[in-house]
């Protein structure tokens, strides 16, 4: 897999945890460890995207 694809990849899941973040948001019962869970993983993903651009030049 090329880094370019790795990276659209990496962004289409970044892009689905959002949105799965403010789903859980949105629910009366939000689960606070679920959220920040989601974020670092949301985050890992961001920081990892950074990373490989950086490579890719």
């Amino acid at each position: 897999m090329t880094i370019e694809a790795r990276i659209r990849e990496l962004g289409n899941r970044h892009r689905q945890l959002d949105e799965t973040i403010r789903q859980e948001v949105g629910h009366p019962a939000t689960d606070p460890l679920q959220v920040r869970e989601l974020k670092r993983r949301k985050l890992r993903l961001k920081e990892e995207i950074t990373s490989l651009e950086a490579r890719a030049g």
